[in-house]
């Protein structure tokens, strides 16, 4: 069964999320039947790379909320990451565009470290004081702690176009999918399911979802059709 799972790094909803899912995973008596792959999504597509600003200022100026109101905001999500076993700096983050480290994280996925690299991203962004954007050195240092080339790294950071194609047809696929929101787990392309939700709510949907996989319906034919088993193949005797 495959599970996907759209996120950005830059969203804490995701970083409690994550969490949420694989402590209900670890529990789930099929997990070694479960592969989990991470999708691409921006919360600001298009954001210039060196477009930056204190998180409580982003938040203030895009809900029109209160200082005080994004504060508590704040403090609740650090609560809430607390809960889950995650460090979280709930004053003096900034935000920024994150389309480089979801292309890193592209190239992470084809050499098999893509949930080492995410991980190392959303600790850095939430419970670290370095900021992760528009640094690009930073991001090769969390690359290179990930398992990859530090070489490699540097060489699709230089490249706006690598592996941005493979951005955009995840982010595609998800308004496709009708995911207006992050995080957005799908289950075996059957089930969707939106948000941070409790551990409890991801336990039911994997087993939902595992119960409920359709078994191989063999199209009748032939029973004497020429195959290759595991003795070889058949030689037509004439």
């Amino acid at each position: 069964m495959r599970v996907e799972i759209w996120s950005d790094i830059a969203c804490p909803w995701c970083y409690v999320g994550k969490a949420r899912f694989e402590k209900a995973l670890r529990d789930f008596p099929h997990r070694d039947d479960v592969e989990v792959v991470h999708r691409s999504f921006e919360l600001d597509p298009g954001r210039a790379k060196d477009d930056i600003q204190p998180v409580i200022a982003m938040l203030t100026k895009k809900y029109g909320m209160s200082a005080a109101q994004a504060e508590a905001g704040e403090d609740n999500l650090g609560a809430q990451a607390a809960a889950e076993g995650l460090d979280y700096r709930t004053r003096g983050r900034d935000h920024g565009s994150t389309f480089d480290m979801h292309r890193l994280l592209h190239l992470a996925k084809e050499q098999g470290r893509q949930e080492q690299l995410l991980d190392l991203l959303y600790r850095a962004n939430f419970a670290e004081e370095r900021s992760v954007f528009n640094d690009d050195e930073r991001l090769v240092e969390l690359a290179a702690a990930a398992g990859l080339d530090a070489e490699a790294v540097r060489a699709v950071l230089a490249d706006p176009d690598a592996y941005a194609d493979e951005v955009r047809a995840d982010e595609r696929e998800a308004a496709q999918l009708g995911a207006n929101g992050v995080p957005f787990f799908v289950l075996d392309r059957k089930y969707g399911v939106s948000g941070a939700q409790p551990a409890e709510v991801f336990t039911q949907a994997l087993t939902q979802a595992y119960g409920e996989r359709s078994p191989l319906k063999i199209v009748d034919g032939s029973e004497d059709a020429d195959a290759c088993g595991p003795d070889g193949c058949a030689v037509p005797q004439h």
